[in-house]
């Protein structure tokens, strides 16, 4: 469900991880949501309430004792004015103090007068977290209702590596999209499967045939078709991103570990293949290290890697009722999406533009045409998150009404 029209109060902790907390007010204010905010003592330490208020469009929420908004009880009108209260980045002390019931200033006083659902991003050192101080925290807040946004493993702001980062962006957003999809479920009790990233195609035990492929697209796309209720299926080739919230994630190297993955996965109701699955692999593949011997490598023998896209748009029991297709195309992007649709067998084709001049394979935006045997979208360049949300509220549109 979106959260367009939701009113949210957003409490900025402060960790380093505060920065993410303005592109996270603009991705909401995109999205139609009111943001209003409390930023802490510690959070303004990393960001300013001047560049919080430009972004959220409204008063900046800094002290308790303000005197003219406590002599209008303004903790007790934010607290209840939300339709949540969202965290963003919890901290350990934050969370300390909120286990503990304490309200020693503007942020803990909120949460303990909110008559409302809250959220907590964690963020914090990876021993931090694992801490059991922490963790009996973490514990006591789910006790009283708290939901949370849980922390990714990767590179900490400290220079460690551990669990602990803050949840990306549209993690956060598709956990908030889930948590007001409660109520209004429209994929509830269905089942989609999508594919992406790259495949790796070994060449010898260190090397292998890949692409450009992000993966980004088809982790937007697996997270807001489960944040409509969906049960997802996200099968991934090699990438840097973490797993989505909500969704059962399985990893792959190749195109034939894809399709069995794909094949293992089925009955599904959608099927979105977005990975840019290697056309071709290896014929043969050497078991050691090819070493150079100053001469020209003779002709690498290339086989066609099978057709997933094909595969699960073939008639037959297992076919979802609905299959989707990607494109990436370089050139005539409308013309070769059509051919594509038809040569697949596939119900609808999203294609985009993936020259260099296109600026997709790894970026954060995209441009699509949404191309079926009786139709064709073309959408504006926007965030791959809000292409996926789209995509999704089409995806369900189309379900329910078949």
């Amino acid at each position: 469900m979106s959260v367009s029209n939701k009113s949210i109060l957003l409490v900025i902790g402060g960790g380093i991880a505060a920065y993410k907390a303005l592109e996270l007010i603009r991705r909401l204010r995109e999205k139609g949501a009111r943001v209003r905010c409390v930023l802490t003592q510690g959070g303004a330490e990393f960001i300013t309430p001047l560049s919080v208020a430009a972004l959220s469009e409204e008063q900046v929420f800094t002290s308790l004792f303000d005197l003219k908004d406590e002599t209008e009880m303004g903790h007790i009108r934010l607290s209840r004015e939300a339709d949540v209260v969202l965290v963003v980045p919890a901290t350990a002390d934050l969370m300390a103090k909120a286990a503990a019931g304490l309200a020693g200033d503007l942020a803990t006083t909120v949460l303990l007068a909110t008559d409302k659902p809250a959220l907590m991003a964690p963020s914090m050192n990876t021993r931090m977290w694992e801490h059991a101080a922490t963790q009996r925290n973490l514990a006591q807040l789910r006790s009283d209702g708290v939901q949370f946004i849980m922390p990714a493993e990767g590179a900490l702001a400290c220079g460690e590596v551990g669990t602990g980062r803050l949840a990306d962006v549209p993690d956060i957003i598709s956990a908030l999209e889930a948590f007001f999809g409660a109520e209004a479920s429209p994929l509830e009790g269905k089942h989609a499967l999508v594919t992406a990233g790259p495949t790796h195609e070994a060449i010898d035990p260190v090397r292998y045939i890949a692409n450009r492929s992000s993966g980004k697209q088809g982790y937007a796309i697996a997270s807001a078709l489960a944040a409509l209720g969906a049960r997802t299926t996200l099968v991934s080739g090699p990438t840097q991103l973490p797993d989505p919230l909500g969704v059962k994630t399985l990893r792959v190297d190749s195109a034939r570990d894809m399709l069995a993955a794909c094949e293992t996965a089925l009955p599904a109701d959608v099927a979105v293949c977005v990975a840019a699955v290697a056309d071709w692999r290896a014929a043969d593949v050497f078991d050691q290290k090819k070493k150079k011997d100053g001469g020209a490598l003779a002709p690498l023998a290339l086989v066609e890697n099978p057709d997933i896209l094909a595969r699960l748009s073939k008639p037959g029991n297992d076919r979802p009722s609905l299959v989707v297709g990607f494109a990436a195309e370089t050139e005539a992007v409308p013309e070769h999406a059509k051919a594509k649709l038809a040569r697949k067998g596939c119900d609808w084709i999203v294609a985009n533009d993936v020259s260099q001049a296109g600026d997709v394979m790894g970026g954060d935006e995209n441009e699509v045409h949404v191309i079926s045997a009786d139709a064709h979208e073309r959408w504006p360049r926007m965030a791959k998150d809000q292409v996926a949300g789209k995509l999704a509220e089409k995806i369900a549109e189309a379900l329910v009404s078949a």
